[in-house]
């Protein structure tokens, strides 16, 4: 008598296809209670097996003493469902040898059996399944994500920004395209919230809204595909699949990996869901993709779940246990974003080349005591990637002399720092001891005052050496400077900045409107002008006014 057909246990069950009343569906025959391994294995077929499928299958049982010695075939009930029997051969299903053929690349026993116990004596190597699964070729994947356009909005937190952003990064890698216009899409997924019930009552009234989107579509274009992601699709999901029937895909937060997969499941006409949480899931291979072209901000996420367990809050139930994401993989991230925030400076003129990198010391040792959280080579590695990732960038920066412990040593390095790297802008500082602070408490304040004096007498006169150096590289040429107003020293002068932020003194004359008309105006605060630079200080650039301009005209000129 055939078992009822149940929800796999939590701890055996396999993220798949949630099949439809009309499709086939696999029912218990009593094994559940028998081998939880064997109940996955059924729980993710929804067509029949081969018969090289079930021989593995028929050891295994034999083994485990079920059905031993007579042979298993698979059999369609008269309800449309499927059932495991123990008929013997002259029962067989005749049309199992035509099916065999369209399954000659299904997944063997061992993609399924990882938790079966093999009888004594016997060993069987179940190795981890490649990815993708062998029922979901490379081939049937690549054309499934041909020219598919995917739509995606984002309720609630900025986890969930995060999420959505790692849903992206895992489908665009997948060949998966993007779309900003609801009407183009083939793929609509949103990722969802249920911190409250309004929250959730807006995604019920967006799925009505999209669900009547989906009734209009031509039947010229491919299916719209509706998915549900995030915390929603945790909480609700029988919900969302059986009683509503509002979406194809649903996946929670823990499922973003298999996305391609139950997409690709979705195209054939099938539900498909994953809603498995994860005790180690962090996602700290995939670096998020940013969704929005303005974003003005980054989250960085550094750990996934919550272990509070506040007797008001759900998020524990959404998004599993509390998990933290290795330092590595967050280092790595910061990285990533960093060298976005280099890319964008080089690229837009109307970004200032000039970055503040206080190094406070030239000494590993010293750097050490201020537990600044780096070392000499590391800031000098920063600082030759900066000025690789955009040439010509101005630097400034902090220093301190006379730290506790601080000796002649170590005061030596950071005078060489100054003269190797050279920068445009400082701001250098004897020490004095603050109360409240670790040094307070720890340390000593050990450099005599004079010492402190003169140590920073050196460090002042060794920079303006060499901020003039580096500032009298732009004798002779052009600069495009912003107006300020007028110079705090002579009415009769201008003051502005340039692209580093370096200070630019120039006559207040008359000059061209830079219109090509040949009229003569004066310059105004706000106004973008170009000055040919006569002569450098440490601190100040002075030139002559040429004529007004505009960004879009000095990127091409300059």
């Amino acid at each position: 008598m055939r078992g009822q057909e149940r929800s796999p246990c939590p701890e055996t069950r396999t993220p798949g296809i949630a099949p439809r009343s009309s499709q086939v569906a696999v029912s218990e025959v009593g094994l559940a209670s028998e081998c939880p391994a064997l109940w996955a294995f059924a729980g993710c077929l929804v067509s029949r097996p081969s018969a090289a499928m079930l021989q593995p299958l028929q050891r295994v049982l034999g083994a485990a003493g079920m059905f031993p010695g007579r042979p298993l075939s698979w059999a369609a009930g008269s309800e449309g469902r499927a059932r495991l029997s123990t008929r013997g051969p002259g029962e067989r299903d005749g049309g199992l040898a035509d099916f065999s053929a369209r399954l000659a690349a299904g997944p063997t026993l061992r993609h399924f059996l990882r938790n079966a116990s093999p009888a004594q004596g016997t060993r069987h190597q179940l190795e981890e399944p490649e990815e993708p699964a062998p029922y979901l070729t490379s081939s049937i994947l690549e054309e499934a994500r041909r020219k598919v356009a995917v739509y995606l909005e984002t309720y609630g937190c900025q986890m969930n920004v995060n999420d959505t952003e790692i849903a992206w990064a895992i489908l665009q890698k997948s060949g998966y395209l993007r779309t900003r216009q609801l009407e183009e899409a083939d793929v609509i997924l949103l990722v969802t919230c249920s911190v409250r019930e309004k929250a959730e009552q807006a995604i019920w009234n967006r799925l009505r809204h999209l669900t009547a989107l989906k009734s209009k579509r031509l039947r010229s274009q491919a299916p719209l595909r509706i998915g549900i992601l995030g915390c929603m699709a945790e909480r609700l999901r029988e919900e969302i699949l059986h009683k509503e029937k509002l979406v194809d895909i649903v996946a929670g937060p823990d499922a973003y990996r298999d996305l391609p997969r139950l997409l690709t499941v979705a195209e054939s006409g099938q539900q498909a869901a994953n809603v498995l949480l994860s005790l180690d899931e962090t996602y700290a291979d995939v670096l998020p993709v940013q969704t929005s072209p303005d974003a003005t901000s980054a989250f960085v996420s550094i750990m996934r779940g919550c272990d509070n367990m506040c007797s008001y809050c759900i998020v524990p139930f959404t998004r599993g246990r509390e998990r933290s994401r290795p330092v590595a993989s967050i280092l790595r991230e910061v990285q990533m974003l960093s060298d976005q925030v280099l890319q964008l400076i080089q690229e837009r003129r109307n970004i200032c080349k000039q970055l503040h990198l206080p190094a406070q010391s030239g000494s590993s040792r010293i750097l050490e005591a201020m537990r600044r959280g780096y070392t000499r080579e590391a800031y000098l590695e920063l600082i030759q990637h900066v000025r690789d990732s955009i040439p010509g960038v101005s630097l400034s920066s902090d220093f301190i002399a006379g730290f506790c412990g601080e000796t002649e040593g170590d005061h030596q390095q950071t005078v060489s720092l100054l003269r190797q790297v050279r920068y445009n802008v400082g701001f250098l500082f004897a020490y004095s001891m603050r109360q409240k602070t670790r040094a307070y408490h720890r340390l000593q304040d050990d450099v005599p005052a004079e010492v402190k004096r003169r140590r920073l007498e050196e460090l002042i006169s060794v920079f303006r050496e060499e901020a003039t150096r580096a500032n009298g590289a732009m004798v002779g040429r052009s600069q495009l400077v912003l107006v300020e107003g007028p110079s705090k020293r002579s009415a009769a002068q201008l003051c502005g900045r340039n692209d580093g932020n370096i200070r630019v003194v120039f006559p207040d004359t008359e000059m061209e409107d830079g219109t090509g008309s040949g009229a003569l105006v004066r310059a105004q605060p706000g106004d973008y002008v170009l000055v040919k630079i006569t002569s450098a200080s440490s601190q100040t650039l002075k030139g002559v006014l040429l004529r007004r301009t505009t960004l879009r005209e000095s990127a091409a000129r300059l």
